[in-house]
């Protein structure tokens, strides 16, 4: 009988210290994250120097805690899988010299995991029977990806943003309506007080590309000649629209495709309008929608534990001269 694969996965590429440990790719033994969410929460965002000095304090705990969680010890470890970028590159060298020192230590392999294919393996986790091919639409902070899944390693992009990130425009919008860090799920709560009434500007290209920056200008504007305006209708409004440019492309880039298997991930995929308009989406077209269980929509470890165990079975080992990479690319 195949032995099992235990991955240890490490993430620290933004604010969450996050270790976890995932049987075969698949089943989290366990996932624990240390969120600095409350520390960055008075500068209105991340400081990257507060960042990774807190990960440099709490990762060697946060190990020893998702160990005694999954009730195994180092020697089960089969293989050591760490996110080297995108990311603060501050932040990801604490995760990447600790992970490459484990590895050396207890001389098992060391797997380097690009952070966007950690976030589009969650839905592995979620959905323990999906397999590639299949379209992923990637919305975080620093991303916005249309992506065709060809295998577990091997990625075409399709469109992504021209300019900001769909999760960094939920955040610039939530700080000039006054809306405190992190601003995506004040938005969404918010949102479910208003109606989308207002007219905002929807940005298109002749290929599947997005581009957030137009809607995230109009609504400074708005609000700068009317500081008075209905918060919440604003926040509904700006929700219809994104939600409206995402599923447009979308639906292109099925029909592109002739696929009937559409995953959402990254952070920006557990606000719930988006949720619903993607269900409606689904049964319009006939296809299966798959979404991460929310928990593994924000980074965490269990998704970088995923993606490197599918890179370790496929080969794909790192050395000791592997660096962190803030602007890495997914292909």
């Amino acid at each position: 009988m195949k032995k099992d694969i235990i991955t240890l996965g490490i993430e620290t590429s933004c604010d969450e210290t996050s270790v976890s440990v995932v049987k075969n790719g698949r089943e989290v033994l366990s996932n624990v994250i240390n969120s600095q969410i409350d520390i960055h929460k008075q500068f209105g965002g991340v400081v990257p120097e507060i960042a990774s000095r807190n990960h440099t304090e709490a990762i060697s705990t946060v190990t020893k805690e998702a160990l005694n969680q999954a009730n195994i010890t180092f020697k089960d470890i089969d293989v050591i899988a760490c996110t080297y970028g995108p990311g603060l590159v501050g932040a990801l060298l604490v995760g990447v010299a600790y992970a490459k020192a484990l590895s050396y230590a207890i001389n098992k392999p060391l797997v380097g995991v690009n952070h966007i294919q950690g976030h589009i393996a969650a839905n592995y986790i979620t959905y323990q029977k999906l397999e590639p091919p299949f379209l992923c639409l990637i919305i975080s902070g620093g991303h916005t990806h249309l992506v065709h899944i060809k295998g577990y390693t091997e990625f075409e992009i399709l469109g992504k943003t021209r300019d900001d990130a769909v999760g960094e425009a939920f955040d610039k919008v939530a700080r000039v309506i006054g809306l405190e860090y992190p601003g995506g799920p004040k938005i969404d709560k918010l949102a479910k007080e208003g109606t989308p009434c207002i007219e905002l500007p929807h940005t298109y290209f002749d290929n599947l590309d997005f581009s957030f920056s137009g809607i995230k200008t109009s609504i400074l504007n708005l609000y700068h000649k009317n500081p008075d305006i209905n918060k919440a209708d604003l926040c509904a409004s700006f929700e219809k629209t994104v939600s409206d440019m995402l599923v447009t492309n979308t639906k292109k880039a099925i029909k592109n495709l002739n696929t009937n298997k559409v995953a959402l991930a990254g952070g920006v995929s557990a606000n719930t309008y988006i949720r619903e308009k993607f269900k409606e989406l689904g049964l319009e077209e006939n296809i299966e929608i798959y979404y991460p269980d929310k928990v593994l929509c924000t980074d965490n470890a269990a998704m970088i534990a995923s993606a490197g165990y599918y890179n370790y079975i496929e080969g794909n080992i790192s050395d000791f001269t592997l660096n962190a990479i803030a602007n890495l690319k997914l292909n």
